[in-house]
């Protein structure tokens, strides 16, 4: 069953105020690989809304290894998928002049089979700037150098969803277009604009404290710049699930090194959404361990970063970040249905419940995930091998950054939403006190006459957490919130077409 919940009203584009569980509802599973009839599915399509998850077993063409972006529209209906190799449509096929991606040394090797690409978070959607009807893919592969496999561009897909009946054509005209060349580690990351209309796209130069940042404009790439940020020089590269922080305030990723001794070291950096500037926080090493897997949680406070064995956490909010890092799970010693298949820890994703799934590195038909990420410590309550799935998974990656970020102006940058600020309308929209310290909230309002209305509250996530029906003869309510951890929340009423939006900040 699909689950179509409503969960966060946004400003974005033009076109709509009114989202379902939208861009990052489904999440796909499945190799090529299907060992017997341990499993019931050769393939898995998985839905979140904002509380759960549902598997659904599916026959499909498309298989994933470690490269995986999907998209879905507002209302959380599928739209298309790409494994880096080629982009599937809802049907299952291949969208018109969807395939042949990421020409290169890597093509053939990965893409003489349906698996796809091998690099985490190689693939990232997002909605093209000022225009509902189009996205832009961008994605890299991989040039066979030694010690570790770089890339050597980042390109970008134009789809348009209005072509071939509404299932989408790839633009053949904006079709792995090089945003730019150089020596770069594996994977990419995305971060709107504070302006709520643009986007920040970034990677990182190879063995390197060098980040490259592509702003993406409703007229395209409109600058690609770098900044060299001060951290000690890693060795090497092999960067693992580059991430912003879900209110994009931080920026984390790894580097690692197997070949000549397992490490890895994970950096963390502030981020600024209008200048698109980074600012070091700090760092933490782990020796003789290597890993990949690595997300923020739904409020920003903490950093989960794994290796094959262990799970650690990070409180970057404290001024001693490395003093922080703590081990919240070590891997049980889980294989099934074989010995051969062990279900390690591997990527991390953050979903849009607000949970943090982790995939694995064999063939395994079981996820981890992070109960409570917003808890510290043990309390955060790793449920291992907790999700079975319909079929085998390798790595099993996906790459959704936060769509639901909206303005900030409070940086200097102007708000270009295209959408009229309906606080400046008739709801006259306040909320005290803010911050709010003991779970006790008032608000004001005015509603159009005779019209009730709704005011809600969503996390960082886009995960609805507190909702209220207005009555259209009062203008101010007092409540009793529900147990919220310490973040800022979007804080929404509406009335008919109309909304108005304000942050609240809730400390702990």
């Amino acid at each position: 069953m699909i689950y179509m919940v409503v969960v966060f009203f946004f400003l974005l584009f033009n076109y709509s105020n009114l989202f379902g569980q939208g861009f990052n509802h489904v999440w796909l599973h499945g190799s090529e690989l299907t060992f017997d009839t341990n499993t019931t599915a050769p393939k898995a399509r998985l839905f979140f809304d904002g509380v759960g998850v549902d598997t659904l077993g599916e026959v499909r063409k498309m298989a994933f290894n470690a490269t995986q972006a999907t998209i879905c529209d507002a209302n959380g209906n599928f739209l298309f998928a790409s494994n880096g190799c080629w982009i599937m449509d809802a049907t299952g096929d291949t969208m018109q002049n969807g395939n042949k991606l990421n020409p290169g040394t890597w093509f053939n090797s990965c893409c003489s089979t349906t698996s796809g690409m091998i690099m985490p978070s190689g693939n990232l959607i997002i909605p093209y700037p000022g225009d509902s009807n189009r996205f832009v893919l961008f994605h890299h592969t991989a040039s066979a150098s030694l010690p570790i496999p770089v890339a050597s561009e980042i390109f970008y897909t134009v789809i348009d969803m209005t072509k071939n009946s509404g299932l989408g054509a790839v633009d053949s005209n904006q079709k792995n277009v090089i945003a730019f060349s150089d020596t770069l580690s594996w994977g990419l990351a995305a971060c709107k604009h504070s302006n709520g209309r643009d986007w920040w796209i970034v990677a990182v130069k190879d063995s390197s404290n060098t980040i490259f940042k592509i702003l993406f404009t409703p007229n395209g790439v409109a600058s690609v710049t770098s900044q060299s940020v001060n951290m000690p020089s890693p060795t090497y590269g092999n960067v693992a699930e580059p991430c912003f922080s879900p209110d994009g305030t931080k920026f984390a990723w790894k580097n690692g090194l197997t070949q000549f001794g397992a490490f890895h070291d994970v950096r963390i950096l502030s981020f600024d959404r209008c200048t698109g500037n980074f600012d070091s926080l700090g760092y933490a090493t782990r020796y003789n361990e290597f890993g990949f897997g690595l997300s923020f949680s739904p409020n920003s406070q903490f950093l989960y970063y794994s290796s094959g064995v262990r799970i650690y956490q990070l409180d970057t909010d404290s001024p001693n970040i490395s003093n922080t890092d703590s081990v919240v799970a070590v891997y049980d010693g889980y294989c099934y249905p074989y010995s051969f298949t062990c279900t390690r820890f591997f990527t991390m994703y953050l979903a849009a419940n607000g949970k943090i799934y982790l995939t694995s590195r064999n063939y395994v038909i079981d996820l981890h995930y992070i109960n409570y990420p917003d808890s510290a410590g043990v309390t955060c309550d790793v449920v291992q091998h907790g999700l079975r799935m319909p079929c085998y998974t390798i790595d099993g990656g996906i790459n959704h950054p936060n769509y639901y970020l909206g303005c900030d102006t409070t940086s200097g940058c102007p708000c270009y939403t295209g959408v009229q600020d309906i606080s400046q309308h008739d709801f006259r929209f306040r909320i005290y006190p803010n911050p709010t310290k003991n779970n006790q909230l008032s608000i004001g309002y005015l509603l159009p006459q005779n019209k009730s209305g709704t005011f809600q509250i969503f996390d960082v996530t886009g995960k609805l957490v507190f909702n209220y029906n207005l009555p259209p003869w009062s203008n101010e309510q007092s409540f009793t919130l529900p147990e919220l951890s310490g973040g800022v929340y979007q804080c929404v009423v509406k009335s008919d077409e109309y909304f108005a939006i304000k942050k609240l900040a809730v400390i702990k």
